[in-house]
């Protein structure tokens, strides 16, 4: 993915704090001479304080030892499971795995921390990584859009049940960036059809653009292309009607004056028939 399309990620601000430093921690056994020390090593239990690894991993955060911080949340997860400082690892280590790429695994991570604590203040940003991590896999229109259509999934819950939170304008952009890349790949297809002559085929792709993509880019091409396949099958009305759609909606687009050109050479003009699903689309779209 390009980079414009890039976003700058800040923690929350409460997690900001925690992360401010970490803590220094005494050692657990002291004054033992070594013969005693090597006689016990077998009862010592090795597990480190929640606190301390907590600590840990902020501090390596901070450092930018990105792998090492998720090692020690991790381990906080694992050895101290029940304790606050796993809740505060668990997102924590579901942001760290986003700023190393490791998008599965926060992807993993922040649908559990959702699941676990859906009322916390931090499970509006967890769900806003999940989303954040589909977003960075979304592949050019030539390629499988299945990343597309998660990132709209798991923004639109941010939107939906935290209307509120600092996340659902960015949430919005991405949701209208992966539309747009649902209506490019159906674009795409309906292209592919169309130089073929399988008109049939590539009408049934812009027609989908134009009913669940009117708000993309895309939709002016597929009314221009709407009106070429139809024009190629002999069906002038629902030619002239998509040529009159569009001159209506986007009346300086080029693909409208291509299209009338197309029209003409035919002896034909835009002329709508209101019966007609693209009518009736478009006045679903703007309300009329």
């Amino acid at each position: 993915m390009s980079s414009r399309h890039a976003a700058k990620i800040n923690l929350p601000l409460n997690l900001a704090k925690l992360a401010a430093a970490a803590v220094a921690f005494p050692l657990l056994l002291a004054g033992c001479n070594a013969e005693k020390d090597l006689d016990l090593s077998a009862y010592v239990d090795t597990t480190e304080p929640a606190d301390a690894l907590y600590n840990q991993g902020l501090a390596n955060l901070e450092a930018g030892r990105l792998s090492e911080a998720a090692k020690k949340f991790e381990a906080v997860d694992k050895q101290h499971p029940y304790s606050e400082y796993a809740r505060k690892a668990l997102i924590m280590g579901t942001f760290t795995n986003y700023r190393q790429g490791k998008y599965q695994e926060a992807i993993n991570s922040g649908k559990r921390y959702v699941n676990l604590y859906p009322s916390d203040p931090d499970a509006a940003y967890a769900q806003y990584l999940v989303g954040l991590s589909y977003f960075r896999q979304i592949k050019d229109v030539t390629q499988d859009q299945a990343d597309a259509r998660r990132t709209i999934e798991a923004m639109e819950e941010v939107v939906q049940r935290w209307p509120n939170s600092p996340y659902v304008e960015d949430a919005k952009d991405k949701i209208r960036f992966a539309r747009d890349q649902l209506a490019g790949k159906e674009m795409q297809i309906g292209r592919y059809y169309l130089e073929r002559h399988e008109y049939i085929a590539a009408i049934r792709r812009f027609r989908g653009v134009v009913e669940n993509f009117s708000n993309t880019r895309h939709v002016e091409e597929a009314l221009a292309r709407l009106a070429e396949a139809y024009l190629a099958m002999g069906i002038t009305s629902e030619a002239q009607t998509a040529a009159a759609v569009l001159g209506h909606n986007y009346p300086d687009s080029q693909w409208y004056k291509d299209t009338y050109k197309l029209l003409q050479s035919g002896g034909l003009e835009p002329r709508e028939n209101s019966g007609s699903w693209i009518s009736k689309a478009f006045r679903t779209v703007v309300g009329t």
